[in-house]
């Protein structure tokens, strides 16, 4: 009986600190990372500041948690791998060009989010250069799966794909020119294809 009702708890818990954390990303996303006070998210996800505390001790831990949400919910992970084990390189890169396309797209306002946190502490840049760090691992390691046929060197061809994939480019061309995440993608697809094979 113990055991149920700590469960159930726990469930509770987990549930709290995703509300939490939704509340968290709608603010942030409007009025920015910094302006953002612990009383505000606590406001709008409808508990007591001191839940938020209690959940999260930090912002910072609301945004790692955040990110991890965003990542959860784009598939990153699983379509990366799907990427790896695409066999035709023309096919392969169009598979990465659709990892980002697909990333941006489940959401930006996480990526825009993190651009205008890093003015924040060095924890707070620590930690986002972290998750930069992550997504920057499995976009070179896609190029580098096709180090045998490229036609440039590998360093080159990594830089250009993280160039393609600065957050200012699909502000810009999705964000701004009213590009939909498709046409980004076939963007980002023939880019790499032209520069690359």
């Amino acid at each position: 009986m113990a055991e149920a009702v700590k469960t159930y708890r726990q469930v509770q818990a987990e549930e709290t600190r995703i509300r939490i954390a939704q509340a968290a990303r709608r603010l942030f996303a409007e009025r920015g990372y910094g302006a953002t006070s612990i009383d505000a998210i606590a406001k709008q996800a409808g508990v007591a500041t001191r839940t938020v505390y209690s959940a999260f001790g930090t912002k910072r831990e609301l945004l790692s948690l955040i990110c991890d949400q965003w990542l959860a919910e784009a598939g990153a992970r699983e379509r990366a791998q799907q990427v790896f084990a695409i066999a035709d390189p023309v096919e392969r890169l169009r598979g990465a060009a659709g990892w980002l396309a697909n990333l941006y797209a489940a959401g930006f306002d996480v990526v825009l989010i993190f651009e205008a946190a890093t003015d924040e502490s060095p924890e707070t840049r620590a930690l986002l250069r972290s998750k930069l760090a992550g997504r920057n691992e499995v976009m070179d390691a896609m190029i580098a799966s096709l180090s045998d046929v490229l036609r440039v060197p590998l360093k080159q061809a990594q830089a250009i794909y993280r160039a393609l994939a600065a957050p200012g480019v699909y502000q810009e061309l999705v964000g701004e020119s009213g590009w939909s995440p498709e046409e980004f993608e076939v963007f980002v697809a023939d880019s790499l294809h032209r520069q690359l094979l």
